[in-house]
């Protein structure tokens, strides 16, 4: 938040945005967690569960599933903020197609002390990351909620989120995809390529093996580098060493960008399972 213009634009997101802590604590970002059942047990994703459980349980087939947070927790956040000195809060979150985390956040809005916008941004994991930390570089600079709120809505609309997957079985459990296009995968021995369009998870590219899909995933991230000065970021579930080389493969071929890698929680990693790797390219 900053006192310039008369403006202390506070900004909340919630923990699909994946952010690294050190961000997070940098940017000054409020992120409310997104509820994780395992096996009938609850846990707010980032807090009290860990990605490796996450992708136990899938490994084991237990029933993983999610739910957005209560508006009441969405609440509690904007009251924090205004008491902190908030004048307005901008809600950045992921897509209201794969979620009712936005629609949580447009019923606590009514009952905030101060004006909140809240934002669909129509993607998910560091596309959302990016956007939000984009959000709140803006709110430092003293812009008003409204430009604050566009910034966040052009980042993460320049951003593409690229999903490699072992397997559709999760996409297929999750409802993400219909069950003949996961069957018709598990027949011809496809590894899948997934991308996020109009905050909706789309069948990219279908690749034979899982070593060209890696590579293939490396392309198309370049591809849409190509011509930007780009932050990237490189997610995984339980797979860090295919993560780990394939960011340095980009860092050498990208050495102007900046790469994060990180896990995904259980709200992404309950809909892709174990094995996935992921590129977000963000243009800034």
């Amino acid at each position: 938040m900053t006192q310039a213009s008369g403006h202390r634009v506070g900004i909340v997101t919630d923990s699909t945005s994946y952010l690294p802590p050190a961000l997070v604590a940098g940017a000054l970002v409020t992120v409310v967690p997104v509820h994780v059942v395992i096996a009938g047990t609850a846990y707010d994703e980032g807090v009290d569960v860990a990605p490796s459980q996450v992708a136990a349980a899938l490994r084991q087939w237990q029933v993983v599933t999610t739910s957005r947070p209560t508006p009441e927790r969405f609440v509690a956040a904007y009251e924090s903020l205004a008491q902190a000195g908030a004048t307005a809060i901008v809600s950045i979150h992921l897509s209201a197609l794969m979620s009712g985390t936005y629609e949580s956040a447009v019923i606590a809005a009514r009952s905030s002390p101060v004006p909140v916008t809240v934002v669909d941004s129509e993607t998910v994991a560091m596309a959302l990351g990016f956007a939000v930390l984009s959000a709140a570089a803006a709110a430092a600079r003293g812009e008003d909620p409204e430009q604050v709120a566009g910034t966040a809505q052009d980042r993460a609309a320049a951003s593409s989120a690229l999903f490699y997957v072992d397997t559709l079985d999760f996409l297929r459990r999750g409802g993400r995809i219909g069950a003949a296009q996961a069957l018709l995968g598990q027949a011809l021995a496809v590894k899948p390529i997934l991308t996020v369009s109009k905050g909706r998870v789309c069948p990219l590219e279908k690749v034979r093996t899982a070593a060209r899909a890696l590579a293939r995933l490396e392309e198309l991230a370049l591809a849409r580098a190509e011509g930007h000065v780009v932050d990237l970021a490189v997610h995984h579930l339980d797979a860090v060493d295919r993560a780990d080389a394939l960011a340095e493969r980009l860092a050498a071929r990208l050495p102007g960008a900046d790469i994060v890698v990180s896990e995904v929680g259980a709200v992404v990693g309950a809909h892709v399972g174990p094995g996935m790797v992921a590129v977000v390219v963000a243009p800034r």
